[in-house]
């Protein structure tokens, strides 16, 4: 197996095509890298070098001369593939390994001052070098040879961004793939449960007793803003986060959570205080998914043996308004309090799924707001989100 410094040259070739330097269009950054380092060094001629396994592609972006392919056995910057720090070469005539090569020996060029740096991976696979050449001989400043260490440097930079975005414009494709999956596998069940409650509502028994046409009609209320937050998730998950900014009285959104979540605290003999709270521009489907989210974590993370205690409360804070849930549950470590937004953290819950407090974060930075979690006043966990009153 072939070797160059940095790895395998297979290794190598595999990274030039998950950076595509090769397919990609040069773009005005690279092309005002090149044209500030031979500015700054002040040469007439500066070039992005991709080397691979037979050639020397000095298409990337140039200044001063015309793009051009050459091969691996006449390329300069090949010869010095192994060098990790700057080569500077006042008269390449003079140097054992500059003095026959084409390029120097008028062949190909008539190069005399010749001076590159590598372009390294943070995985530190060498992909090329940024090249400086005249055909007069003469030397770089102290001060020109940072100017070209650092730009080189922010090539890589651009090409390491350039391959991040790539990244993320796939990950948010699967996104919005695995989101319509998952709208549609919670559709199909969901438009049964309301199928079927519609048509209990219309059963005789259910018609003349008011408790249980109170509990079918609270089935079907429920299911019909499932549906809405469905179609909702699924928009956020394709658009990238446009929301239906609505004025919409909060007191409103904890009303139907805790609605939905009547079981559960009739269940727990939990106790729910929710103090005023201002009227805002807000989504409401999005935030019934973060209210629902952390009312469900309060009820859930109780001490053994202690019924919930909840308190929603909120407080001007300059130009936002702060929502805080506090509980008198087990808490959250002040060590964990950020990693518990994080996806797929599940914290002390070995049977959740990681995925609720980090959709929250998600539904409220896409509010222009953020979220964040202290220790409450009894102990437990005082989750807030803070949002923009507009």
């Amino acid at each position: 197996m072939s070797t160059v410094v940095g790895g395998t040259i297979e290794q190598q070739e595999l990274e030039l095509e998950r950076y595509a330097v090769l397919s990609e269009p040069v773009g005005r950054d690279l092309q005002a890298l090149v044209d500030l380092v031979a500015q700054a060094c002040d040469v007439p001629s500066a070039a992005i070098n991709i080397i691979t396994r037979n050639q020397q592609h000095q298409i990337v972006a140039t200044a001063g001369i015309e793009p051009s392919v050459c091969s691996r056995s006449d390329s300069m910057c090949a010869a010095v593939m192994t060098e990790t720090g700057n080569v500077v070469v006042p008269d390449a005539t003079q140097d054992e390994r500059f003095r026959t090569n084409p390029f120097v020996t008028g062949d190909i060029g008539a190069v005399r001052f010749y001076a590159s740096a590598p372009l390294i991976t943070p995985d530190d696979v060498h992909l090329g070098r940024l090249c400086l050449f005249d055909e007069t001989a003469r030397t770089l400043t102290p001060a020109q040879e940072v100017s070209l260490r650092t730009v080189a440097g922010q090539v890589m930079d651009v090409l390491e961004l350039r391959l991040r975005t790539r990244e993320l414009e796939r990950a948010n494709h699967h996104l919005a793939l695995f989101a319509g999956q998952v709208s549609h596998d919670l559709r199909s069940p969901l438009t049964a449960i309301l199928a079927n409650a519609e048509l209990l509502e219309t059963e005789p028994v259910v018609v003349t007793h008011d408790d249980l046409g109170a509990v079918v009609r609270a089935v079907s209320e429920a299911g019909r803003r499932m549906n809405r937050m469905i179609e909702e998730m699924l928009d956020f998950a394709v658009r990238g986060g446009r929301l239906s900014l609505v004025e919409t009285p909060l007191e409103h959104v904890f009303t139907l959570a805790l609605a939905d979540l009547e079981p559960v605290v009739r269940r727990g003999d939990a106790t729910i205080t929710v103090e005023a709270l201002p009227t805002m521009a807000v989504d409401a489907d999005m935030l019934y998914s973060v209210v629902l989210n952390l009312l469900t974590n309060a009820l859930k993370f109780t001490r053994e043996g202690v019924p919930a205690q909840v308190v929603v409360s909120a407080e001007r804070r300059g130009d936002a308004w702060r929502v805080v849930v506090a509980d008198n549950g087990r808490g959250i470590e002040p060590s964990r309090r950020s990693a518990v937004f994080d996806l797929y953290d599940r914290g002390d819950d070995p049977g959740g799924h990681g995925i609720g407090l980090a959709t929250t974060r998600r539904l409220v930075h896409a509010h222009g707001g953020r979220v964040g979690v202290d220790e409450s006043p009894t102990g437990g966990a005082a989750v807030w989100f803070e949002l923009p009153a507009r």
